[in-house]
């Protein structure tokens, strides 16, 4: 094996312009997919996060009573989909308030009625799929006794609309990268045999095999697979590391972030993908070469 892993090391070295081209772009090709998955690894997060877990506040109307609260309760189990319910009263949501504002502003000393409205706090059992979270808001503010429904409706709807724009995006663009980078790959191995095709006659007159012969190139697909890999890795890691504070900084003002980079089984399966890649690369080209 370490005499294959020799000639695939000399091969490279002897063809240095063409390997480095192919592993640059399987390198840009993962850097594409790691980006993809950077994005739905922290928006998975972030939608786990979303509320502490589905929570929801449900305003009610004047005209409800702490008496209506059974019924209330029951009418909001029948719905379904609620795993826990909590009443706020109104004057409880105050002395909330003041604690939480009251050295900011002077404006609620000077209250003379208490504006806020009694309210539940439900928490959800299934929150990830945005539909299903609509269509029960809904159903709750039909009740008789809910005037209004808060669950994060505004942002979460065009997050979760993103979310499916940016999925769709890149699932396109990483299979034509990933299809680009096979190309190249293939044909770089192409280009390879067709410089060492005397030398591969001669092997032949010899006695070689067909695996004897091959053996060098497929070694040499899956060390551009495996360093075009950890290239694509390591640039998105210096990328992550310069933005990523930054975005947190801005941006936890106005929603609850929590970004990391990819986990170890997610750059596993990059790095084996990307050897894959080199590897199924070779395989193609020398199966058209050698029927």
């Amino acid at each position: 094996m370490m005499r294959f892993l020799s000639k695939a090391l000399t091969d490279i070295r002897s063809n240095r312009f063409l390997n480095i081209i192919t592993i640059m772009t399987i390198a840009l090709s993962i850097l594409l997919v790691s980006v993809f998955m950077l994005f739905f690894e922290n928006a998975g997060r972030v939608l786990s996060a979303w509320n502490q877990g589905g929570r929801a506040m449900i305003y009610l109307s004047d005209a409800f009573t702490p008496a209506m609260l059974p019924n209330v309760k029951e009418q909001l189990v029948s719905i379904g989909g609620i795993e826990e319910i909590v009443f706020i009263p109104k004057t409880q949501a105050l002395e909330r308030l003041k604690k939480e504002m009251g050295a900011k502003t002077s404006f609620l000393s000077t209250l003379q009625e208490n504006p806020l409205p009694d309210a539940l706090e439900i928490t959800m059992t299934d929150h990830s799929n945005f539909d299903q979270i609509q269509k029960r808001a809904d159903r709750i503010k039909a009740l008789e006794m809910v005037d209004t429904v808060e669950y994060g409706q505004g942002w979460l709807g065009r997050f979760f609309k993103l979310f499916n724009l940016f999925k769709m995006t890149g699932y396109a663009m990483s299979g034509l990268f990933l299809m680009i980078a096979l190309f190249i790959t293939a044909n770089t191995v192409r280009l390879a045999f067709y410089a060492r095709q005397t030398e591969i006659e001669i092997m032949r007159l010899v006695g070689a095999t067909d695996g004897f012969i091959k053996t060098p190139f497929y070694v040499e697909g899956l060390l551009q697979g495996f360093l075009g890999g950890v290239l694509g890795i390591l640039i998105l890691l210096s990328g992550y590391l310069t933005l990523s504070s930054g975005i947190s900084q801005n941006l936890s003002a106005y929603v609850y972030l929590d970004i990391h980079f990819l986990s170890w089984q997610a750059m596993a399966i990059v790095l084996f993908s990307s050897t894959f890649l080199g590897w199924f690369g070779c395989f193609i080209s020398l199966k058209q070469i050698l029927k």
